[in-house]
């Protein structure tokens, strides 16, 4: 089996590989007006501004909806393959790959797929309530 389709980093989105190679889930913040978003992008939807940092995320979220992939095949994956829209505690919603079956309400935490040196992407398990 191949491995995992890689990601397209771009200078929008570096800082969040960065992160999730040193297990940080990072979400873009706004330095100008504060606004949290994903995924990130060059400008703040809401003021314009370029000048973007980002803030740490604690890793837990809802989820809000999910579909359960059996077809077809994805590099590196085994299927099915649970994709789920989590909503994270911060505010912001994020797509997620997300180990075992959900519902929507769910809770679930990030935890991380270290596919080689260069690439560490982020997977959710459920939380047991």
């Amino acid at each position: 089996m191949s491995g995992p389709v890689r990601p397209v980093v771009s200078r929008d989105n570096a800082y969040f590989f960065e992160g999730t190679r040193a297990r940080e889930l990072r979400i873009q913040k706004c330095k100008a007006c504060g606004v949290l978003r994903h995924p990130p992008g060059p400008a703040c939807p809401e003021c314009g501004a370029f000048d973007r940092g980002f803030v740490l995320a604690q890793g837990e979220g809802t989820v809000f909806s999910y579909l359960v992939h059996h077809a077809p095949k994805v590099p590196g994956k085994e299927l099915p393959l649970v994709i789920a829209l989590v909503d994270l505690d911060e505010g912001v919603r994020m797509v997620a790959e997300v180990t075992g079956p959900v519902e929507i309400g769910d809770r679930l935490r990030v935890g991380w797929n270290v596919i080689d040196d260069e690439l560490t992407l982020p997977i959710w398990t459920k939380v047991d309530r």
